[in-house]
């Protein structure tokens, strides 16, 4: 198993700087949130790619890919806000255009996987519903919005080499797609090798079912990333989920690749994190 940490909590410090902590805690790869390099994806030069890339190699780490896909881009005055399910056909071109620069992105950095969270930018407006009781209808009609969107960039990611990862999240992030159960469902609809579903502690914490359930339920093929976190919003084993369960659970399934640190919180400071979370993860993965 390899263990990775998300760039982001870092914030401005240099990408050196943050390869350096990283390496030495003893992390294998760096995942990557886009709006760190640059406002926009489109506005990283090749030059800053070409570094990237250069400075995670030397630091004898890989890269992992990216998320946080639709977190803040730049958007400019009378450009239509990037959104998975808009029914607003020039907003979900844009956003199916950005979503071809992030594959060109996560190539050019050297990353393999692209897990696709951002809730803002999936949820179905509803409008005037005073209540969160989805309309079937409408729900159904996001869906395929959503389906048509990723599919069309399926062809690209396979060429590129490429894994896009569909995230559930909790209902209080999201109301499109809380359960893994409905993330297997877009997997098995769209039914492609560069399509998985990403699983991510946090998220499955918040359903109904225990983690190690859950896990349990998908095949290690169908798994294309791990973010391992707490509820807390802090790193794995500085909260209250027992991470035991859910080793057995990943070691069940057979799945072998990232376990990557996800938080929201930073403090007392990035590195104290990044250190308990990876001294905790080592008591059941070596």
């Amino acid at each position: 198993m390899k263990f990775a940490l998300c760039n982001e909590m870092f914030e401005a410090r240099p990408m050196a700087e943050v390869c350096s902590i990283v390496s030495r805690l003893g992390y294998h790869g760096l995942e990557l949130a886009p709006f760190t390099l640059a406002p926009s994806a489109t506005e990283v030069t090749k030059k800053l790619r070409k570094e990237t890339r250069k400075i995670i190699a030397d630091h004898g780490l890989e890269t992992v890919g990216l998320h946080w896909l639709f977190a803040r881009p730049a958007v400019a005055k009378d450009t239509p806000p990037l959104h998975l399910t808009t029914p607003d056909r020039p907003a979900w071109q844009r956003t199916r255009d950005y979503l071809a620069a992030l594959l060109d992105l996560c190539s050019d950095v050297g990353g393999k996987v692209l897990v696709l969270g951002s809730p803002k930018q999936r949820s179905i407006d509803w409008d005037n519903f005073k209540s969160q009781i989805s309309n079937p209808r409408l729900y159904e009609a996001a869906w395929r919005r959503a389906t048509e969107l990723l599919g069309s960039v399926l062809d690209q990611a396979a060429k590129l080499g490429l894994t896009i990862c569909i995230e559930p999240l909790s209902p209080v992030e999201t109301n499109f797609i809380n359960t893994v159960e409905e993330g297997m469902k877009m997997v098995r609809e769209l039914n492609h090798p560069n399509f998985k579903i990403h699983l991510d502690v946090k998220a499955m914490s918040s359903e109904s079912k225990p983690a190690a359930a859950i896990i349990r339920s998908v095949k290690a093929a169908d798994i294309g990333h791990f973010h391992v976190n707490d509820p807390n919003l802090y790193g794995p084993g500085m909260g209250e989920v027992d991470y035991a369960p859910i080793a057995d659970a990943v070691r069940d399934v057979g799945y072998d690749k990232w376990l990557s640190v996800e938080v929201f919180k930073y403090d007392p400071d990035p590195e104290t994190i990044a250190k308990k979370s990876i001294d905790y993860l080592r008591r059941f993965w070596h």
